[in-house]
């Protein structure tokens, strides 16, 4: 009978001391990058699946639109606020899988900004056109080693373009998609 307690007993315990709290990180920074810019990031822990994510950076952007003569080249400023929601945290630790750095997959409500600041590379002195985004993304994020990381992410939504800013007759609004790929650093 001692011996079945104890057997028992430690079985117990091992059962404790494996249980983990599945949740996201309390908070990450890191930089992106991928074939449409760059970005500077933070992810604040809003619940045990819930982050928002802040971030700055540069759209690297070839328009060909109403609004332009020819296919200017340039970078211009972004500002994105995100709330992510990642679903599946207790599913990947359950399978032994990694959630640091928020590493699982995602449904995002991404809101972006392009202010008419300035562009670089701008070479044909082309007026930037401000504009609004909001997309509902679903996208995955996974961890490489110690501090990498790659995201890719899909989603359609509405944008609003403040084109009388830049001397246009009218805004416009739109259907957008958002198609990213990005690596990134993380510390």
């Amino acid at each position: 009978m001692k011996k079945t307690l104890l057997v028992l007993a430690l079985c117990g315990i091992t059962l404790i001391a494996k249980s983990q709290n599945a949740s996201v990180e309390n908070s990450t920074y890191g930089l992106q990058t991928g074939v449409l810019g760059i970005w500077a990031y933070n992810e604040t822990k809003l619940s045990n699946t819930i982050a928002l994510r802040t971030e700055v950076g540069f759209d690297f952007g070839i328009w060909e639109t109403t609004f332009y003569d020819d296919t200017p080249f340039l970078l211009t400023p972004v500002i994105v606020v995100e709330p992510r929601f990642y679903y599946n945290l207790k599913k990947r630790l359950k399978k032994s899988k990694r959630i640091d750095g928020n590493s699982g997959s995602f449904i995002a409500l991404k809101m972006s900004y392009h202010p008419d600041w300035f562009v670089l590379f701008n070479t044909k002195n082309v007026p930037v056109v401000s504009d609004f985004s909001i997309i509902p993304t679903w996208g995955i994020r996974r961890n490489i080693g110690e501090h990498f990381n790659y995201e890719a992410g899909i989603g359609a939504g509405y944008s609003y373009t403040f084109a009388e800013r830049a001397g246009y007759l009218k805004n416009k609004s739109e259907i957008e998609l958002n198609m990213h790929l990005r690596i990134g650093y993380s510390w």
